[in-house]
């Protein structure tokens, strides 16, 4: 059985059917582990869904810590709960491999292959693939050292990695924040130092998962005999459709995943009637813009 988890509110359950329903394609003998952190889990009822409140989890003090710290944070509480949610589930007798996933992922090829990592590797960790040019656009090279080398929206592990995650979840509850002078950022940044502390953590090299808007410089979308490739090499396993992504798309900067999108949006409309690709539309952040132009300011003075 492939186990796989994510954590999610109650108003985005239709990502989470749209992920299971991508999920069940390639490979039927799997069960998607939901945390949901308001309302009543127990009343939703779906087929290869298990669904769990965070009390359902509190099996350590490190849950209740975090619950009462983040309790009115509902972003913060979620990514500190990733390490708890995938302890608790490798406690299980019969879960030795689990996966972790965003709920706005979707995929499209066969993943059975990032269980087999497992047998050999505590973690899974994939890069960011930030642009990385010291002579261009170097405020790519520098998120690399802002939000972290690893996206926290994927994260696999065995049972072995208990410690760990225990590890983990205590650097969330001690600070869950994005703080470029404490060197943090929210639960993610703390990611960095896994293939420190384990030998046995690998870095997925496959190119084609978690596709996303930051990595179209590096990840170069190629149509090649018809299927659109990473950089000529790679399928296309997984897409991470936050915001960003979603956005580059609509504005017309990823013409090849544009019929990735459409399918994902013809399932999140399934579950959700009526939802249109503007809903999922956000313009850039006018604080974005002015932290943008802060940089470019003091780069262009030699700060």
């Amino acid at each position: 059985m492939n186990h796989f988890c994510t954590i999610t509110t109650y108003d985005h359950l239709y990502k989470v059917f749209a992920l299971r329903d991508s999920l069940l394609q390639y490979d039927n003998n799997t069960i998607l582990h939901v945390l949901m952190t308001d309302g009543n889990p127990a009343s939703v009822q779906s087929e290869h869904i298990k669904m769990y409140s965070v009390d359902d989890i509190n099996t350590e003090e490190i849950v209740n810590k975090i619950a009462a710290k983040y309790h009115s944070q509902k972003d913060r509480l979620r990514w500190s709960l990733k390490p708890c949610f995938l302890k608790f589930l490798l406690a299980k007798e019969d879960i030795t491999k689990a996966i972790y996933l965003d709920n706005d992922l979707f995929f499209y090829h066969n993943y059975t292959f990032l269980f087999d990592e497992l047998t050999d590797h505590s973690f899974l960790l994939t890069p960011h693939y930030y642009d990385r040019s010291p002579a261009k656009d170097q405020n790519w090279l520098e998120a690399n050292f802002r939000a972290g080398l690893f996206n926290a929206g994927f994260i696999g592990v065995n049972r072995s990695a208990s410690d760990t995650l225990q590890w983990w979840a205590e650097c969330c509850l001690y600070r869950c924040k994005k703080s470029a002078f404490r060197g943090t950022f929210d639960d993610q940044k703390y990611l960095d130092l896994i293939p420190v502390l384990r030998e046995d953590a690998m870095i997925l090299r496959h190119q084609g998962c978690n596709v996303a808007e930051w990595n179209r410089f590096l990840c170069l979308r190629q149509v090649v005999n018809g299927q659109v490739l990473i950089n000529g090499i790679w399928p296309i396993i997984f897409i991470h459709f936050n915001y960003t992504t979603i956005r580059e798309i609509i504005d017309g900067k990823e013409p090849q995943l544009v019929s990735f999108f459409k399918t994902y949006l013809e399932i999140l409309q399934k579950y959700k009637p009526g939802l249109k690709q503007a809903d999922l539309y956000k313009p850039v952040a006018k604080t974005d813009w002015i932290k943008y132009f802060i940089w470019k300011f003091l780069t262009s003075n030699g700060i």
